[in-house]
């Protein structure tokens, strides 16, 4: 895979900062120049460039502003990747989706690439919508993931939630390693089950967190939506 030749939606969020630090050489381009949202702006950037492989990562990821606005979803996570996936289309590009562990219940984890998903929220339920536009190529690898910044950004987390969240530099250097490989399907890359109580203490030992419980917020998150990650394991391990 030659990096010159990829392009990444979402260049300038978290994960796209940590990914170009990896691939200098490939495109990250700001909302301003590719819009997911705008198919003929998307269009004409691609217009002279020779792109293999789109990393597709921009979403709008907050659950409880996606609850009180929908649309905020419903136009970014789904009409977004279905212009993506259009894209690809038409050109012959390849498409990487960023999708979340927050597609499955969440009543057992430790879920695998082929396991029933059932959405508990709307963001979820979004993500989800993503994925149906990406496997309408056969060209396309779906990445189910969870990650946070390098220390954790809030004052509480959940005791009772448990996920196999990574930190974002480490979600990049996997994700590169899948981004120079010739990987379709769905994959899941993941750390440890641990509770996000256990997972903020891990990234910021320095710091106090409180402790949170689900019961305690207004929106609906589900309990365990930690991944098996052993495919990915198998292929490349964790180094």
């Amino acid at each position: 895979m030659e990096f010159s030749k990829i392009l990444f939606t979402g260049g300038t969020g978290l994960l796209g900062m940590h990914v170009k630090r990896l691939m200098p050489e490939s495109i990250f381009p700001g909302h301003d120049e590719f819009d997911i949202c705008d198919f003929d702006r998307m269009s004409r950037f691609l217009e002279g460039k020779d792109i293999s492989l789109i990393c597709h990562a921009a979403a709008f990821t907050s659950p409880p502003k996606i609850n009180a606005n929908p649309r905020l979803a419903l136009d970014a996570n789904i009409v977004g990747t279905c212009n993506v996936a259009r894209l690809c289309m038409e050109r012959n590009i390849k498409l990487i989706y960023l999708s979340t562990d927050y597609v499955f219940k969440g009543d057992r984890g430790m879920y695998k690439e082929d396991d029933a998903v059932l959405p508990a929220n709307k963001y979820a339920w979004s993500k989800l919508g993503g994925e149906c536009a990406a496997r309408m190529l056969d060209n396309s690898l779906i990445v189910r993931t969870s990650f946070g910044e390098m220390s954790f950004p809030y004052e509480k987390a959940f005791v009772d939630q448990w996920t196999s969240r990574l930190r974002v530099d480490e979600l990049a250097r996997r994700l590169v390693k899948l981004i120079g490989s010739d990987l379709t399907g769905t994959i899941h890359i993941g750390g440890k089950k641990q509770t996000v109580f256990e997972y903020a203490r891990e990234v910021s030992p320095e710091k106090p967190i409180g402790e949170l419980s689900l019961n305690e917020v207004s929106f609906v998150a589900p309990k365990d939506t930690s991944l098996d990650s052993s495919r990915y394991d198998s292929l490349f391990g964790h180094k």
